[in-house]
Order: C-alpha cells, then structure tokens, then sequence
C-alpha cells in the first residue's frame, strides 16, 4: 500500500486497535442482497487524519474468488452472526466490482467500486 495515502491497513498500525464499543470484524462473513455468504472480511482500511475505518477488504468467494474493497458506511453490522451485509452486493455489482490490489486504491478504483454499487462518484 502506499505509505502517502491516508489509508492504511489496521494491522499496520501498531498504535491503533479498534474501539472498545466496536466489534473487530476481521473474519466476518460478507453477505450480499440476498443474505448468502458471499467471502469474508480479512482486513481493516483506517484513516489514520480521522482515526476511522473506512473500508474492509474481503475475499470473495462467491460467484468466483476476487478481492474487493467494501465502504463501511454501507455496510450493516450483525454482531449475533458475525455477519457484514452489504445490501448493494447483488451478483450484478460483484460481476461489475472492480479486483482490488492494494496499489490500486485510487480515485478511478473508488469510482469504479460506487458505480458497481449503484452509489454516485
């Protein structure tokens, strides 16, 4: 990842654990519109500037594998599951989602992924 990006990943953060009040999801089932399993949540992108989570990478297994970045702000958390529901994730966004790699976190990939969830740019 590259280190002039506000964002970084959690475990890279030795400073930074998530907040008492807040579960870690790391390990999480992502589910999609329909509530099936769709992968999981491997790691934590933070703000460092606003101290903030703002993305969960997951590893989708479902259509086929791809690693994705998921805001969290449309992300419902279900602690009784340890469950992530992205309503936005129907098959037709996870076909259009862009793979994420983690030099690939750049205006045009945050665009890309908005649109495959029906958000605006």
């Amino acid at each position: 990842m590259n280190p002039d990006m506000p964002l970084r990943r959690l475990r890279d953060l030795p400073d930074f654990e998530v907040a008492d009040d807040h579960p870690d999801v790391r390990g999480w089932a992502v589910r999609g519109a329909t509530g099936t399993a769709l992968g999981t949540v491997q790691e934590l992108l933070v703000d460092v500037a606003a101290q903030q989570v703002r993305y969960l990478d997951a590893q989708l297994t479902v259509p086929e594998p791809k690693r994705v970045l998921l805001p969290l702000r449309l992300a419902a958390l279900d602690p009784e599951t340890s469950s992530i529901f992205v309503p936005a994730l129907t098959g037709a966004a996870v076909a259009a989602y862009p793979a994420y790699a983690e030099e690939l976190l750049t205006p045009a990939y945050t665009e890309a992924l908005l649109q495959a969830l029906g958000e605006a740019p």
